[in-house]
């Protein structure tokens, strides 16, 4: 182990953040007495997020320069038999990537929050919330136990549910915040069961310790089945993974969640929560190796979610929820990549989207706040003009996303699309399917949303919700001029900070991350059962030759059709739109209606839980437990009491009557067994 790294300096990453969401979170609120100003919140909290980020960043460096590592137990809460309760770190090349990741887009949402929220009322308690959120996160890629993992999951999922219903008296984000609370509940219900198993067949919750006796998990069969013990973990597992990284059928609740303020659309979705499952997969992959099946049902199930999500994403004319589709969309390529056994590309993709969809997160804020509360791109246009900063930033955060050669996206989108190639798993031909498909589609919302809002005719003065839609987003106060606008620096120059790594990330970092030795003990594959990283690594030529390679690959083709036909239907004939939904309009209703699963899950599931919830309240709490167990014993005990009373009623001849009687049964039962 280096002792380059100290466990006084990683404990700082997380605490630095806890620290200012304390501060601001109980001097700068009414429970504190609102002690402290608006300039003092914001500055302590993103001085505890700035900490954070130096210290991770010198980690990293530690890790990858210096080959730095650290696996230590900082605290032991409890021990229960054999089994020890602990919070500790472990720092290798998964979980330093992951600290630098979260801390730059945290730092970045801070600075963006100070411009966007300027005027709302609960400026403090934002500030609060997100640096609370980024502590909880720091916990959850830090840990080196599922315990503590599970506290860090449980966490981030607690604070996302008071940012999307940060607007409270918004009964839209009320909604919001509790469909993405109940829907992880779901997935978090399969998550601890799966370390359940851990802790009941491997006797531990450290990772190091389960991982050692993955060998003997793979051996052993569920109780009363035949299945594999290591395939019900890891399913169990991916369910909670569904639920946080917004899988189908768990996908539910993100779209919903655009309720929130922008900045926690791009905290939120880009960089932390919703990559919170794909970090637990990629750290879980020494059991997850053991199980073709649960490698081919993580594989199906991001091949629907990066395909059928980004069909919706066609349909919408919220700005939020385009980018929002587009995550879903982008989620799945990196869980098809994990059920490839590639789970270190899913990672780097992860990596590469965190900063272009923050980007797109935030540059969507910054239309928001030039456009004066408006968020439907089809009352935009023309903004190029007015706001610069923000358009030539969107245009490359929407470059890398379809996967453009050289800028970041394309780097990991075409390593993902040639692993599914070279997978053997029984799943892999539709999943090649979709996530080829899903090329044309993100390059067809991607530039649909991009033309409509930055080039055509000026249409923002023609919005018909223009003068009575005050509330419709935003709630920072901006005055309701007519002409779009320029966002402040506090907002422009996050955006410039992430447009950076959004081109180059990806260029710099292939061929570590995927081809060296980076993560060389953090993912584990089994490289005689599952070869797609050998395969990749043997057609990799250098990050410059795989870009010249491109323009050659189908993938460069769809993504450049999908801009074609884009520009084609926003820009020189925009009645054709129109007259496709009138014809197909079935299908745009099936898409408008998102499949219906909302409906499904309103109206059906939601309505057989009532009715099973209010059965076994009825029948089980009232009937059987207070009816029968609780009332009937003591009418039971009553009953009895009330009859036996009348044997003792002091008279002698009472008694003398019932001695006789019995005598006279006693001589009667005599003689009968002996006649």
């Amino acid at each position: 182990m280096s002792q380059t790294l100290q466990a006084s300096t990683l404990l700082a990453v997380p605490l630095a953040p806890l620290v200012g969401s304390a501060l601001a979170g109980i001097l700068g609120t009414r429970l504190g007495g609102n002690w402290i100003g608006r300039t003092l919140t914001h500055s302590l909290t993103i001085l505890g997020v700035l900490l954070a980020f130096v210290l991770s960043a010198m980690t990293l460096y530690s890790v990858a320069v210096d080959g730095a590592r650290f696996n230590e137990t900082l605290y032991t809460w409890m021990v229960v038999g054999g089994l020890k309760m602990e919070v500790g770190f472990l720092i290798d090349g998964l979980t330093a990537m992951m600290m630098c990741v979260v801390t730059f887009v945290s730092l970045m949402v801070h600075l963006y929050t100070i411009g966007y929220m300027e005027e709302d009322d609960g400026y403090n308690r934002f500030f609060a919330y997100i640096s609370l959120f980024t502590f909880s996160m720091l916990m959850l890629v830090m840990s080196n136990n599922m315990l503590q993992l599970f506290f860090g999951w449980e966490a981030v999922g607690l604070v996302s549910y008071l940012l999307i219903g940060f607007w409270f008296n918004k009964p839209s984000a009320v909604f919001a915040n509790m469909k993405a609370f109940l829907v992880n509940r779901v997935g978090d219900f399969g998550f601890i069961l799966g370390i359940g198993l851990i802790a009941a067949y491997a006797g531990t919750l450290n990772y190091a310790e389960a991982f050692a006796k993955a060998a003997d998990l793979g051996t052993q069969t569920f109780p009363g089945t035949d299945w594999m013990l290591v395939t019900v973990i890891c399913i169990c597992l991916f369910i909670g993974a569904m639920g946080k990284s917004a899988q189908f059928p768990l996908h539910v609740w993100l779209p919903d969640s655009m309720e929130g303020p922008t900045p926690i659309s791009a905290l939120i979705h880009a960089a932390t929560m919703v990559t919170a499952g794909i970090f637990m997969v990629a750290r879980m992959s020494p059991l997850f190796e053991l199980s073709d099946t649960a490698l081919n049902f993580v594989l199906v199930i991001g091949a629907i979610t990066a395909l059928f999500m980004g069909f919706l994403g066609i349909i919408q004319n919220d700005i939020k929820r385009v980018v929002a589709y587009s995550t879903l969309s982008q989620l799945g390529y990196m869980t098809v990549a994990l059920g490839a056994s590639a789970y270190s590309v899913a990672v780097f993709h992860l990596m590469t989207h965190a900063f272009f969809k923050a980007l797109l997160f935030l540059g969507a804020g910054s239309v928001i706040m030039g456009m004066h509360h408006n968020q439907d791109i089809r009352w935009m246009g023309g903004v190029r003009k007015y706001m610069p900063i923000t358009w030539i930033t969107s245009l490359l955060g929407s470059l890398a996303l379809i996967g453009t050669p050289l800028f970041a996206g394309f780097y990991s989108k075409d390593s993902i699309i040639e692993a599914v190639a070279e997978s053997h798993l029984p799943g892999a031909g539709f999943a090649y399917f979709a996530v080829t498909a899903g090329v044309f589609v993100t390059a067809f919302y991607s530039f649909r949303m991009y033309f409509l809002v930055f080039h055509g005719k000026e249409r923002y003065d023609q919005n018909p919700d223009a003068h009575h839609d005050a509330h419709h987003d935003d709630h920072h106060g901006h005055d309701d001029h007519h002409e779009p606008h320029e966002s402040p620096w506090v907002v422009t120059v996050p955006l410039l900070l992430l447009a950076i790594p959004s081109v180059v990330i990806g260029y710099l970092t292939i061929e570590p991350m995927l081809y060296g030795d980076f993560f060389k003990d953090a993912i584990f594959v089994n490289a005689d059962k599952h070869h797609v990283m050998k395969e990749l690594a043997d057609a990799f030529h250098g990050p410059l030759a795989m870009a010249a390679h491109a323009f050659s690959t189908l993938p460069f083709w769809l993504a450049l059709g999908g801009v074609v036909l884009s520009y084609y239907m926003t820009m020189i004939n925009p009645a054709l739109p129109a007259a496709i939904k009138r014809t197909f309009l079935p299908l745009y209703t099936l898409l408008d209606n998102k499949y219906y699963l909302d409906w499904i899950n309103e109206n059906i599931l939601a309505r057989a839980a009532r009715a099973l919830g209010t059965g076994l309240w009825r029948g089980g709490d009232q009937a059987l437990i207070d009816g029968a167990l609780v009332n009937g014993s003591w009418k039971l005990v009553g009953w009895v009491s009330s009859v036996a009373r009348h044997l003792q009623s002091g008279y002698l001849y009472h008694y003398a009557l019932v001695m006789i009687l019995g005598v006279f049964v006693l001589m009667t039962w005599f003689v009968w067994l002996n006649p």
